[in-house]
């Protein structure tokens, strides 16, 4: 599978699910500004749409559309927002509710004893039924988006609650499944990550003492802060005038279990994840693809983006020489994707394009992160046989796909998986390859190099939280046109 950023993947890649930022500070400044940055470093786990929130003492200004993080903010359009103490920024991928403009964050809730911003990464598992019981109660619904009901949970723990941090630590035992969240009261920013800890957060530190918190510490080095600590899954941090503190209550109640995509696909190379390089750890998955399915070539090829570092290793361990074996245009934008099959393989072959002079009369073992449905591979590998390679051996850096996911990355349903209707053997005729192997799942859990304690259920292991009894990614928008 390629990563199509900047512009959108289609239908038959794994989607990205939604990066998160915030910042506070001490002192009343531009704070558009960095978010902005901040946001552009994690433009990769979200490009449907953006936002910012700028909090000025209680005083919310927003800046919420559809497109990417250049599309929707204009040097004017962040001149707007202000000045402030907050500021809180989401890059969206829908994996739940439809990527409409009703749905946009960060969500923006008034309410009793306050306003509130709120980001999400993540998908809750349990939210049918949360919404069910809150509508049942005469609570109502403006979003499709399963944030609002965490935003909601919030609020009503809030009325019984004597601050904010306490209300959101309160709400969490009803909330399952998967949610790293920056919230922003008038007076508090606060950063959440669930108790399995399926999606990253961490916290870093600016020059000038401000606190930032990211999906991804490649986002604290855009914006020149320093990392200080990933956030414990279960943890509760608050920021305001008064410090940063901390609530572990939630913290080690249930087993960790990182979502093994975050190194093997979703975050950026140069980001540390829970204390492991991102790109380190593909590099790692390289080396164990050549020890499990070696094989004799002339070069080894990555899929750019994602498959680059896994051909790195591959070729380290088993002696194949590297090479550049594809050429990407970085001026397609979003807008170049196209509505049918021929045309997305044609928008393919302009993006992506195979160096004949390093793959012509060769035998190339082709290093990818993922195969879905086998549509996108079975193209790429079309275009390196047109320039000539005498044998193509894949070789792809994840276990075979068989269950979808409910925690925020949008793996097809199992029907549409190929793994689930095709041997290793099968698949490799659809797609066009000599050989075809698989990263063993006992290695994908050794990726960082110690236990780190990963979510596999969409390889076929278990899941770690029971499985919505409606699972489908559109479940509420039925409830809105009703």
């Amino acid at each position: 599978m390629t990563r199509s950023d900047p512009a959108r993947p289609d239908k038959h890649h794994i989607r990205e699910e939604c990066g998160v930022f915030g910042v506070f500070s001490a002192e009343r400044k531009d704070l558009a500004t960095p978010v902005y940055y901040g946001l552009f470093a994690l433009q990769h786990r979200g490009q449907e749409s953006a936002g910012i929130v700028v909090n000025d003492d209680g005083v919310f200004s927003a800046c919420r559309d559809t497109g990417l993080v250049n599309e929707v903010f204009s040097p004017a359009a962040l001149a707007d927002l202000g000045k402030g103490n907050i500021a809180v920024g989401h890059v969206r991928y829908a994996t739940t509710g439809s990527d409409s403009k009703r749905n946009l964050q960060p969500l923006l809730i008034n309410h009793h004893k306050g306003r509130l911003a709120l980001a999400h990464n993540g998908n809750l598992t349990n939210a049918w039924d949360i919404r069910n019981a809150l509508e049942e109660e005469g609570s109502i619904f403006h979003t499709t988006t399963d944030s609002e009901i965490i935003a909601y949970a919030v609020v009503r723990a809030r009325l019984k609650s004597s601050s904010i941090e306490e209300a959101v630590v309160s709400s969490m035992d009803m909330l399952e499944g998967a949610y790293s969240l920056v919230i922003s009261s008038p007076t508090k920013l606060i950063a959440v990550r669930d108790p399995h800890g399926f999606r990253p957060l961490c916290m870093g530190a600016m020059k000038d003492g401000s606190v930032v918190f990211a999906s991804e510490s490649c986002a604290l080095d855009a914006v020149g802060a320093s990392f200080v600590r990933d956030i414990e899954p279960g943890e509760v941090v608050t920021a305001d005038k008064n410090g940063i503190r901390s609530d572990r209550s939630h913290c080690r109640l249930v087993p960790k279990r990182l979502c093994v995509f975050e190194y093997i696909y979703f975050s950026r190379p140069d980001s540390v994840i829970d204390g492991a390089s991102v790109c380190l750890a593909r590099q790692r998955a390289g080396e164990f693809l050549a020890k499990t399915h070696p094989v004799d070539a002339d070069a080894v090829l990555g899929v750019p983006d994602s498959g680059l570092d896994a051909a790195v290793g591959y070729a380290r361990a088993s002696g194949i020489p590297y090479a550049i074996g594809f050429t990407k245009n970085k001026y397609i934008g979003r807008t170049f994707i196209a509505p049918t099959q021929d045309e997305r393989d044609s928008a393919l072959n302009v993006k992506l394009n195979p160096v004949r002079a390093v793959v012509e009369g060769k035998r190339i073992v082709l290093i990818d992160d993922s195969i879905v449905r086998g549509t996108t591979c079975r193209h790429i590998i079309s275009l390196l046989r047109g320039a000539g390679a005498a044998e193509i051996h894949m070789r792809v850096s994840s276990p075979p796909f068989v269950a979808p996911c409910y925690y925020g990355t949008d793996i097809d349903s199992a029907e549409n998986l190929i793994a689930n209707h095709h041997s290793v053997e099968e698949i490799a005729r659809i797609i066009g390859v000599d050989t075809l192997g698989y990263l063993p799942t006992e290695y994908a859990l050794r990726l960082t190099g110690c236990d780190t304690g990963f979510c596999t259920a969409c390889f076929g292991g278990k899941y770690p939280t029971p499985i919505p009894t409606v699972g489908r990614k559109d479940r509420f928008e039925n409830k809105i046109h009703s």
